[in-house]
């Protein structure tokens, strides 16, 4: 971070924002579920194979996300997503993109945005990041243990459980905030 500040004019603000993508599909997790003690509760579970992928972000200082629901993983949708997330920060601020090294992240076929510097996380060390707990939270609560009738709703239920987490900026913060990533 030291690194990045000091390639920056003096008062730009940083902004921290984490970013990773989710597969959300027709073959669906089974997640926990109440039900009363000795009763078994149903469980839809589908084996059919359409999914789609959510390339989100977050600024949880801010509460706000920047998201696509795409059909594809790869270094086209990761350059559509720089692009989104390069929209969603603040007028005169600076994003350093926190993110795993899968190869579409760091290739240098993407057009890095002026506003976003990335940094990439250790290997093998995806608990450091704050989005693989937004998605755990949205399929938990909003795409778990459900049948999708078709792409189409796939897509629609992505695009409405993506939107009610940005409608939820306390909800960001509290899942993302990370003393040890924010002091700075």
């Amino acid at each position: 971070m030291e690194t990045i500040r000091a390639t920056l004019p003096a008062g730009v603000t940083i902004e921290i924002w984490w970013s990773d993508e989710a597969r959300i599909g027709q073959k669906t997790k089974l997640t926990r579920r109440w039900a009363r003690r000795g009763t078994r509760p149903n469980a839809p579970k589908d084996q059919r194979t359409k999914s789609v992928w959510i390339f989100g972000a977050v600024c949880p200082a801010r509460g706000v996300g920047a998201g696509l629901v795409l059909p594809r993983c790869n270094t086209k949708a990761m350059q559509w997503h720089l692009d989104e997330i390069s929209s969603q920060v603040a007028p005169g601020a600076h994003a350093v993109l926190v993110l795993d090294r899968a190869g579409w992240h760091i290739t240098a076929k993407l057009d890095i945005p002026a506003n976003i510097t990335l940094l990439p996380l250790p290997p093998r060390a995806p608990e450091l990041n704050p989005m693989e707990n937004i998605w755990q939270f949205m399929r938990d609560n909003w795409l778990s243990n459900r049948i999708f009738n078709s792409y189409q709703e796939i897509v629609a239920l992505c695009c409405q459980a993506w939107n009610r987490l940005t409608n939820q900026p306390w909800t960001i913060m509290s899942i993302g905030l990370r003393k040890w990533a924010h002091r700075f």
